[in-house]
């Protein structure tokens, strides 16, 4: 896998605007995330929930499902740091704290899962805005990172999770700070040879590696979402070849 570093940069960071990965934790941007998500839930039926996602074998129910238990997660991240305490992400490890659970609350109704995924992200909100400037480089279990690391996990998971209800916003609906922090994170999936990244929407571009790079154009969210593993709401342009095969998630 190609270490994807990334080694020229035009847009808003090279215009002297870094982004989130370079400044202050996006907690706003997160909070704004947390009332588009809840706004979608309004009037959702239980036909609605069992609708299949974009992600191949699960339903609406699944990913809401996944996002009330990751919301609740990386919040109790932020509660145990600022007591100075570590804990795993998920009790008794991915396969029961996430997997099993995930299935079993796939099972709820639509209301139940309303109710558990606003309730999570009140949950979210409340650990979050509880930390001060300080606590932001205070260490996680989460990638043995800090809270700041696992406030853009959560917000890399609400965004994406968020387009793969397929309830109306999408990719190209992503703010582009976000699109800014997820290529950078995503940049280790760029595959060896290169691959340069270059928006038709603005002036963002990303080169990865230092080989004959690929080109690939697209809509920022287009090109955000290849990088995702998700399919693209418009075409992406290759030049003359296929897109290149990306490596695993970092």
């Amino acid at each position: 896998m190609a270490e994807g570093t990334a080694v020229a940069l035009t847009g808003s960071a090279a215009a002297g605007q870094p982004g989130p990965a370079a400044h202050e934790p996006p907690l706003a941007a997160v909070l704004a995330g947390h009332e588009r998500l809840s706004a979608l839930l309004t009037g959702l039926t239980d036909d609605d929930i069992r609708a299949p996602s974009a992600l191949p074998g699960w339903s609406r129910a699944h990913v809401l499902s996944h996002i009330e238990g990751i919301g609740r997660a990386l919040a109790r991240q932020a509660r145990c740091a600022v007591r100075g305490e570590l804990v795993e992400v998920y009790d008794g490890g991915r396969a029961v704290g996430r997997d099993a659970a995930i299935e079993a609350g796939s099972s709820r109704t639509a209301g139940e899962l309303r109710r558990a995924v606003r309730d999570a992200l009140a949950e979210a909100e409340s650990a979050w805005t509880a930390l001060g400037p300080g606590d932001w480089s205070l260490p996680v279990r989460y990638r043995d990172a800090d809270a700041r690391a696992a406030l853009l996990a959560w917000w890399r998971e609400l965004e994406i999770h968020t387009a793969d209800l397929l309830l109306g916003p999408g990719p190209r609906d992503w703010p582009r700070a976000f699109c800014g922090h997820a290529l950078d994170f995503l940049a280790p999936r760029a595959p060896a040879a290169g691959l340069t990244l270059a928006a038709t929407d603005g002036p963002e571009e990303r080169v990865h590696g230092a080989g004959s790079a690929v080109p690939v154009r697209g809509a920022l969210g287009d090109l955000t979402a290849w990088m995702a593993g998700r399919a693209p709401s418009g075409p992406l342009d290759a030049g003359d070849g296929p897109l290149p095969a990306l490596g695993p998630w970092p």
